[in-house]
């Protein structure tokens, strides 16, 4: 391509920095991902912006996904062009964007790792005492018990747990705010903290969980504490809150296979981000037919 036209690429990127308040690191992928469509260009012979339509960045995504480039790589490269061509249409040197409509190849959809309710048992049965044991299994009892996500957990106050009701008002994504039933299990563990919590607790604190010197217990805190139990405990798998969640809706389908309740207990607003955990149920019972049905397929 022309100077003139690589110019360009150093006018967006001051613009990313000083306009948009990117961070360099942004900025630095950025370029890296319009250095790709750089090359392509001087393969085709394109020398100038102008010169780039839909056609040649579909021809660029299909070769970037042959030479191994993930799907969502490619996502993020063809946003990465969506804004730089936004830009000089800002600029007046283009008059529109031959990136709008061109989709990435669909990425594989990750299931969710969860831990099995022997290995979710194992985890929750704290042998030790003292008052942040207490602490830290009614954490671990509510993620599980509820569903919760970190930051619902660690922004709960005493007044949003209802141990009479055995429920939990819980504030979540988008200021949504929804009460999710409390086990009986949890609810003995919150119990059991609230009476060490008292001494512990500052006179101006609302915080439901504590740290050390009497302030709400961060999210970074309750990954370490849960990341800890799991090492004590000898699990294989590395623990992190978000398993909890994972495994308190797969557990809760597999036994009720009620999907629009499960949708309702996560707080997910649409149900198809809820049916990842029907995939999970699935494999659950291909487990069982593989392993018990005559006619299954038999391993080497």
């Amino acid at each position: 391509m022309t100077p003139a036209a690589l110019e360009w690429i150093s006018r967006f990127r001051r613009h990313l920095a000083t306009e948009r308040r990117m961070s360099g690191h942004t900025g630095s992928s950025y370029a890296r991902d319009l250095a790709a469509l750089v090359r392509f260009c001087d393969g085709q012979g394109i020398q100038a912006w102008a010169g780039l339509d839909s056609q040649h960045l579909r021809v660029f995504a299909a070769k970037s996904h042959a030479a191994g480039l993930a799907p969502r790589s490619i996502q993020r490269r063809l946003s990465a062009i969506r804004s730089f061509f936004r830009f000089l249409i800002r600029e007046r040197a283009l008059a529109s964007n031959p990136a709008d409509g061109i989709l990435a190849p669909k990425a594989a959809r990750r299931l969710p790792r969860t831990l099995d309710p022997d290995q979710m048992a194992r985890l929750l049965e704290l042998s030790e005492s003292g008052p942040f044991v207490a602490r830290d299994r009614a954490m671990m009892e509510l993620f599980y018990s509820s569903g919760l996500r970190l930051a619902e957990l660690a922004g709960l106050d005493v007044g949003d747990v209802d141990l009479k009701d055995r429920t939990v008002r819980v504030l979540g994504k988008g200021g949504k705010t929804r009460i999710v039933p409390v086990g009986r299990l949890a609810a003995e563990a919150l119990r059991r903290w609230a009476a060490e919590r008292a001494a512990l607790a500052r006179p101006d604190s609302a915080a439901l969980f504590l740290g050390r010197r009497g302030r709400r217990l961060g999210p970074r805190a309750i990954q370490l504490r849960v990341a800890y139990w799991a090492r004590r405990r000898g699990l294989p798998v590395h623990v992190h809150p978000h398993l909890f969640r994972h495994s308190f809706a797969s557990h809760l389908l597999e036994s009720s296979g009620d999907l629009r309740g499960v949708q309702e207990l996560l707080g997910h607003s649409s149900l198809s981000t809820t049916q990842i955990y029907t995939h999970l149920d699935f494999q659950h019972l291909a487990r069982i037919y593989d392993a018990t049905h005559p006619r299954a397929r038999r391993k080497p």
